[in-house]
């Protein structure tokens, strides 16, 4: 079977189009927030700071931070540079690299999940618990410091000093 040149071009168009659209897949922040939006959920559970992510055909999802930092919601959240989940229409679940304090405890973060966008609420699954915060925090990605930079301004918004 020969190929035509008509042929070959249609041939390597097939081939290369799943190569465009996984990579239009792997973007920043802003696109990230749009993927997020189109499954339901609000466009901030990620922080400022993404600089990619991927999704495959089975929904795993994989966020790419510039590196492991600390933000707050309603309560301090970490992130690591690399996060993982099942991403399906109105929640990650799954979740891994992601913790959230509670009471001076941190605990990981299993599960985020809208299951009545009417509600204005969203679940989070901290494995011991379900907390429901509103949604409205989520709305836009918050600024995302590292660790160290956030703990030192909260130490001194409290008024602790460090002993020499």
């Amino acid at each position: 079977m020969s190929l035509t040149p008509k042929s070959f071009f249609f041939h390597f168009l097939s081939l290369l189009l799943p190569l465009l659209l996984l990579l239009s897949v792997t973007s920043s922040s802003s696109s990230i927030q749009n993927l997020l939006q189109s499954q339901g959920l609000p466009g901030g559970l990620f922080p400022d700071n993404v600089i990619s992510f991927d999704l495959d055909q089975n929904g795993r999802l994989e966020v790419h931070l510039d590196g492991p930092c600390m933000a707050k919601y309603e309560t301090r959240v970490h992130f690591d540079s690399v996060v993982r989940a099942n991403l399906s229409y109105g929640g990650l679940v799954g979740l891994e690299g992601i913790s959230q304090e509670e009471l001076f405890l941190w605990f990981p973060v299993k599960g985020i999940i809208v299951s009545d966008p009417s509600s204005g609420l969203i679940l989070f699954d901290i494995g011991l618990a379900h907390k429901q915060l509103s949604r409205s925090l989520f709305e836009d990605p918050p600024v995302c410091k590292p660790q160290g930079a956030l703990l030192e301004n909260f130490g001194r918004k409290m008024g602790f000093a460090v002993l020499r």
